[in-house]
This record gives structure tokens, C-alpha cells and sequence, in this order.
């Protein structure tokens, strides 16, 4: 399943929209988590890399936990986590078109395994998990930023 972000002002007031409901309901980080994650599945590029991807999964868990992962068509797969009590902050590197969120923790708190890798199985950890994006607004981005802060103090 892959998902694309279309332009537009209908789209920035929908996600703003959404985020700021969700500040005032009684199960506000259920809703954060949600949000969180449908942005940035929504402008996930999955044909970045070299790399082709047969799937992809990306979830933010109800008990805080960021995972990712990515199935190639090689049969290699990289799975990424980290618990967002260990989020420090994130970045944006690119345009609007295209570029990289990069989600920082604050020490190597991100766990990184592959699985199927001709160059062997590798389980280490990372400070940052770069996620390659398409069509994104810098609103959106800020957004983001604060809902995984807040997320990050609140679980």
C-alpha cells in the first residue's frame, strides 16, 4: 500500500484541522498518534532509493512506540523503532517536492535490524532515522513537530 500527499489548501486544513481537534478531545494522544502518523505516511516516498520496495509498514503505537519498516523486492528487509519518550527533535531537510523527515533521538535509542541482507543481518542502533517524503508543507512539518514533542512528554 502506498501512499501519495496531493497538494493543495484543502489538505492543509484537513491534517491542521485534525491536529487541533485533537488537542481539545479526552483521548487526545490516541488521536496524536493517529494524526502523526497518517502525515507522514501520506507523503512517505517509496520510490526513493535505489532500492525498489515490494511493502512498506509504518505504525506509531498507542504505547508510544515509532516503527518502520521496509520490504524489498530482494527479500531484504529493514526494520526501524524507538520509543517516542526518546524523541528529541526533528528536521527537514529538501523542498517541497521532495526530500527527507529526519527524526532525531536523543542518544542511539532507534533500533535498526535487517533481515535477508546479502551482506549479512545486521542488529545496531542509530540517533536518526531518515524518511524520504514528496509534496510536503512546511505547516504540516511544524505540525508534526510539535504533535511528536507533545506525544514524546505525554506518554
Amino acid at each position: 500500500m502506498f501512499y501519495n500527499c496531493q497538494k493543495g489548501p484543502i489538505l492543509i486544513l484537513f491534517f491542521t484541522m485534525c491536529f487541533l481537534f485533537s488537542a481539545y478531545s479526552d483521548d487526545t494522544i490516541p488521536q496524536n498518534f493517529r494524526w502523526a502518523e497518517s502525515y507522514v505516511k501520506s507523503c512517505f516516498d517509496a520510490t526513493a532509493g535505489n532500492q525498489k520496495l515490494k511493502k512498506w509498514e509504518l505504525s506509531i503505537t498507542d504505547k508510544g512506540f515509532f516503527r518502520f519498516r521496509k520490504y524489498y523486492i530482494n527479500g531484504k528487509q529493514e526494520y526501524f523503532s524507538f520509543n517516542l519518550k526518546r524523541f528529541d527533535h526533528l528536521t527537514y531537510l529538501g523542498t517541497e517536492e521532495f526530500g527527507q523527515i529526519v527524526l532525531r533521538t536523543k542518544q542511539d535509542d532507534i533500533i535498526v535490524q535487517t533481515y535477508n541482507d546479502p551482506k549479512g543481518n545486521i542488529d545496531s542502533m542509530a540517533h536518526e532515522l531518515k524518511i524520504p517524503v514528496i509534496n510536503v508543507h512546511v505547516e504540516l512539518l511544524d505540525s508534526l513537530n510539535i504533535n511528536l514533542s507533545y506525544l514524546m512528554k505525554e506518554n
